[in-house]
């Protein structure tokens, strides 16, 4: 190009029309590198979308350094403490007894009947009762609502199989079990440690996965029978229900096909295992199997099947009728 020819740096390329340049055009070793494809929404500075995801992450970095999971979600550690949020929620814990350590309760929170039954509650128990500000109770919360107030409830401690067969055998009557496969609501389970108790059963089986853990929520909804009944967890319930046969016991499975009904089924004299199935799919292939038998409940209406819990109570009842009967 005309001009170019006594700027500093010219130079001619070699097989070319064109006349002197300056610099490399981007082809020589310090060319510019390209950019790149352009980077997810949440990874470009200032986008909406990285912001939403900032804020995400800073607050779950928060909830694992308190060690208590974000609101409404349970933590994946069943053997971890466990924090009861809300004044009705703690209050209803303390009436069922539940084994809590500490009573939070915010300084200048406004106190009603709950709060003052809480603390008497929690006094009468021997909970220590600590007050709090209100920001070291949201930390506590992990954000969730707490209206003011929380408990703090350790984990459950859990027996082992073996024992349930030792308070068996140390009972006047046969054994009574009840064992769990699959049930995951905890209400569901805490009703199921409620019948056992109020039909004189010896304990109740949940398996170490995929099921209900014995938290406040459990607690709450046995009615504080688990203070009083030993809930023991299986590694493996198939193997451990396996183990029960060979000791002597009945295996049965409740379930809307059985083989057989209620009113046809002896339980009057038998050491029993009655397995509960989950509250959708039922019983499990394998632990079907391990069943000596299949129990259905006749029903008089349109209805297909019971929820879980009631149709434990229900056959226990039985049970227990039965057994008073065979005296």
């Amino acid at each position: 190009m005309a001009g170019n020819t006594n700027r500093r740096g010219a130079v001619r390329k070699d097989g070319t029309k064109k006349g002197m340049v300056v610099g490399s055009g981007g082809q020589r070793r310090r060319a510019l590198e390209g950019r790149g494809p352009t980077p997810p929404a949440e990874m470009r500075k200032g986008h909406p979308a990285q912001r939403r995801a900032a804020s995400a992450a800073k607050h779950a970095a928060k909830s694992g350094d308190r060690g208590r999971p974000a609101a409404g979600k349970r933590r994946h550690d069943d053997d971890a403490p466990e924090t009861v949020l809300g004044r009705n929620p703690v209050v209803e814990c303390l009436r069922a007894g539940v084994p809590a350590t500490a009573l939070h309760v915010a300084l200048g929170a406004n106190a009603d009947e709950r709060i003052s039954e809480a603390v008497q509650l929690a006094a009468d128990a021997g909970i220590a009762i600590l007050e709090v500000q209100r920001n070291d109770l949201d930390r506590i919360a992990g954000g969730a609502l707490h209206q003011g107030v929380a408990l703090q409830v350790p984990p459950y401690e859990y027996a082992h199989p073996d024992d349930l067969l030792e308070a068996a055998g140390d009972g006047a009557g046969p054994a009574l079990i009840a064992a769990l496969d699959g049930v995951t609501d905890p209400r569901n389970l805490g009703a199921v440690v409620r019948s056992v108790s109020a039909f004189g059963g010896h304990g109740v089986i949940v398996p170490q996965r995929r099921t209900a853990s014995m938290t406040a929520v459990a607690w709450r909804a046995s009615a504080g029978t688990a203070a009083r009944l030993r809930v023991a967890r299986a590694t493996n319930l198939t193997r451990t229900l396996r183990e029960y046969a060979t000791a002597g016991l009945m295996i049965a499975g409740l379930d809307a096909e059985g083989s057989v009904s209620l009113d046809e089924f002896d339980l009057a004299t038998d050491p029993l295992v009655l397995v509960i199935g989950s509250e959708g799919k039922g019983l499990s292939r394998l632990v079907r199997q391990t069943c000596d038998v299949t129990v259905s409940i006749p029903m008089a209406g349109p209805v297909e099947s019971l929820n879980a819990s009631v149709a434990a109570g229900v056959v226990l009842a039985e049970v227990a009728r039965r057994r008073r009967a065979a005296r």
